[in-house]
């Protein structure tokens, strides 16, 4: 009796403990997760940008001078080559003011030819006086009065040298405004636009104002897209990269290019409100160009431009969704899912150990589409939470997890 009791008892708490724990794992609730695994595949890490098409080369004509438009040789749309004739200003002052400059010099040249006579006869009497005045036939007073009279006919000369000297300087201005008065083209290329017509007139530009833009030639061989990549980005874009542009106006093309072209400081933008502080992203200018453009592109046609900043076959990824940021001191705390790291903070997912959550440290590689490489902390093959973003945010280390998809292929 006695041993049929202590088998009894025994048996009883056997259920007894069984049914303890049963029911203690029926009061944990699992979270809800998306579970993938660590593989290896293809990566491409992107920059997007976006901005227009412009031509390599690209000369606003402007007026130098003001003056009326008396004639105009080529129309929108025309092909011209360099030293052909595209524009003329009205030229009649100009070539009035080089006369008068002219007449004054001749003028002046024969004055300059006098006084250049009387100055060669008063040196003559000086030394003259100057050889009697040696000799004591003539007094101090009687020298120093033909010293005088040859001191005033060569400043006299000297000033008519100067007077012909500042008249050929203004001839020559003169003339420099007449040159501008006739436009020929300085490089080959087409007319993109031409803004003005005869009759009309051409005025230039001051500090506050600026002139008339008469014309545009562009040499349309060598097309650009300029985009502007964000300051986030701009370190990844090397010269040399090649990219794929896309121009909205022919959305089923695709055109390969190269970056030729980074700039070094950061683009400035006009705000509506000076007194406003809110920080704004800066962005950077990025020139791409184009290989074998179309020649139905034109200058100022929205295009947007991936760049190819980086590529690699077979890697560890995992996806991007996975990431999480953790304190580092914080163990056990929930995660933070945000893009901004500081030092006390590190980068990691969450691995499925015995169908449980546990944070595992990692370093990042390049990042693709979707997939992010990872060059350290997860092995292929390895199961980890991969979403949703609301179940990642209140994973714990030891969280009873509950599988919702299983994710067996995700595109990169």
């Amino acid at each position: 009796m006695k041993k049929k009791t202590i088998i009894i008892l025994a048996v009883v708490v056997v259920l007894i403990i069984v049914a303890v724990l049963t029911l203690g794992s029926r009061g944990e609730k699992g979270v809800k997760v998306t579970l993938d695994k660590v593989k290896r595949t293809d990566l491409t890490s992107i920059i997007s940008a976006s901005g227009e098409i412009k031509p390599k080369k690209n000369i606003n004509i402007s007026a130098l001078i003001p003056g009326r438009i008396v004639k105009i040789g080529v129309k929108e749309g025309d092909v011209v080559k360099a030293g052909d004739f595209l524009l003329k200003l009205d030229s009649t002052q100009y070539e009035a003011i080089a006369e008068r400059d002219r007449a004054f010099i001749q003028s002046s040249q024969a004055e300059l030819i006098r006084a250049q006579s009387t100055l060669d006869r008063n040196k003559s009497f000086f030394d003259r006086q100057k050889n009697l005045f040696d000799n004591g036939l003539i007094s101090k007073e009687m020298l120093e009065q033909a010293k005088t009279q040859l001191d005033i006919s060569d400043a006299g000369a000297r000033s008519i040298g100067f007077q012909i000297q500042q008249a050929q300087a203004s001839l020559k201005s003169t003339l420099d405004n007449l040159s501008k008065t006739v436009f020929s083209s300085l490089i080959d290329g087409v007319i993109t636009s031409l803004r003005v017509e005869e009759g009309e007139m051409a005025i230039t530009g001051t500090m506050n104002n600026p002139g008339t833009v008469l014309m545009t030639i562009a040499d349309l061989s060598v097309m650009e897209v300029e985009v502007q990549v964000d300051e986030t980005d701009v370190n990844g874009v090397q010269l040399g990269q090649t990219a794929d542009i896309r121009v909205d106006a022919f959305p089923n093309q695709v055109i390969k290019g190269k970056v030729t072209e980074i700039g070094s400081s950061a683009l400035q933008k006009t705000t509506l409100s000076a007194s406003s502080n809110t920080q704004e992203s800066k962005d950077f200018k990025v020139v791409v160009t184009l290989e074998n453009p179309s020649k139905l592109l034109k200058p100022g046609l929205s295009a947007s431009a991936d760049i190819i900043a980086a590529e690699k076959k077979a890697v560890l990824a995992v996806p991007i969704s996975a990431l999480v940021l953790r304190d580092k001191k914080a163990d056990g705390l929930a995660p933070t899912l945000t893009s901004k790291k500081s030092g006390s903070e590190e980068e990691g997912v969450f691995a499925v150990v015995g169908g449980r959550a546990k944070f595992v440290p990692v370093k990042k590689g390049i990042m693709g589409e979707l997939m992010i490489e990872i060059t350290e902390g997860l092995t292929e093959g390895q199961e980890i939470v991969a979403g949703p973003y609301d179940a990642l945010r209140q994973l714990k280390d030891d969280t009873l997890l509950k599988q919702d998809v299983k994710k067996d292929d995700v595109k990169k």
